[in-house]
Parts: C-alpha cells; structure tokens; sequence
C-alpha cells in the first residue's frame, strides 16, 4: 500500500477501546513532514513519532530545537528507528501553555522487541516520557514554530547565558526550567 493511503502513524492507538476514523498519512503528518510547521506541540509529537516509525531522522533534527540540532547524531537516530517494530502511540496529556512559550506532551511509544535473548522478546512495551517543547523563531523565515528540547542532548549551557532557545531571555528563566 502507498504511504498517502495508509494509515497514518501517529493515529494507532493500542491502548484505544474503540477505533475513531484514522487519519491517512496524506492527511495527517505528511505535510508537516514536507514543510508544513506543527501548530502545537502534540502535533509537533505526532509528526515525530510517524517520523521515527516511517525512518525521517532528518526531520526528527529539524524539529529539534535549533541549538541542539547539530549535536544529533542522525545515523544513530535512523538505526533505532530502523530497529524498533513500532506498535502505536497514546498522548496521555498535553499542556499546551506552560508559561510564555513552552508546552509539554505526555506520551507512550508503544513497540515489539524483537530481541530473542529476553524475556520481552515479541512482547509489546511502552515507552512513556513527559517531552518539552519551545516555540522559537525559525532562523530561515523568522517565523515562530514548536521545537522539541532534547534532555539527552550533552551540551554546556550555564544558567546565565542567554536561552538556546533564542528567545533572548536568561536560560535559567526560559528552558532550563524544563531541561
């Protein structure tokens, strides 16, 4: 089946009881993965999330936070998206206003491992994270957009300097509260 018909990633839920309508790709994350700007951040999550099940690490950096972009190792990031059998996606919460420009979006990755030496083996698993994001201006357009802040990117960041968000405020008053 092509892609623009199927089903779009991010609209498998298996936790759901009842299955609504889904959305196709075309009509779902497609264009945010072409070039559409997310309007929210659980939009921002759905699109990653089908970017990792559909292997886009390119657009996983894009949309991460433009200061931590160049910290990303895209081939490590397309071999796990490779090598994980993706089961669904479940938003558990979003809080769309945290402050001036920051959100957050509780979600569970569900997948299968595949993984014959354990005992998960062929078992589905979540993996359940609380994400931050930042809408920014865009340095191409200077268009404001929602960023993902990576907590598990190494970077030295002190809390005085200004935000890596660009927002021109201290770190320590911007997003390293939520880092």
């Amino acid at each position: 089946m092509q892609p623009s018909l199927r089903t779009c990633p991010c609209q498998i839920n298996p936790t759901a009881e009842m299955a609504n309508t889904a959305l196709s790709y075309q009509d779902c994350c497609q264009p945010y993965h072409e070039s559409l700007a997310a309007p929210d951040a659980e939009r921002l999550m759905r699109s990653r999330y089908s970017a990792f099940v559909l292997i886009k690490p390119e657009y996983i950096v894009k949309t991460t936070v433009p200061a931590q972009q160049g910290l990303l190792d895209v081939q490590a990031i397309k071999s796990w998206a490779k090598e994980t059998d993706w089961a669904g996606l479940e938003i558990v919460q979003h809080i769309p206003k945290l402050g001036k420009r920051h959100a957050q979006v509780e979600f569970k990755a569900y997948f299968n491992t595949k993984d014959n030496t354990n005992d998960l083996a062929g078992k589905t698993q979540a993996h359940h994270e609380l994400s931050t994001f930042v809408k920014a201006k865009d340095k191409t357009n200077n268009d404001a957009r929602w960023y993902f802040l990576d907590p598990t990117v190494a970077m030295t960041v002190t809390q005085k300097q200004p935000c890596i968000c660009g927002s021109g405020e201290k770190f320590k008053r911007c997003c390293g509260a939520y880092i």
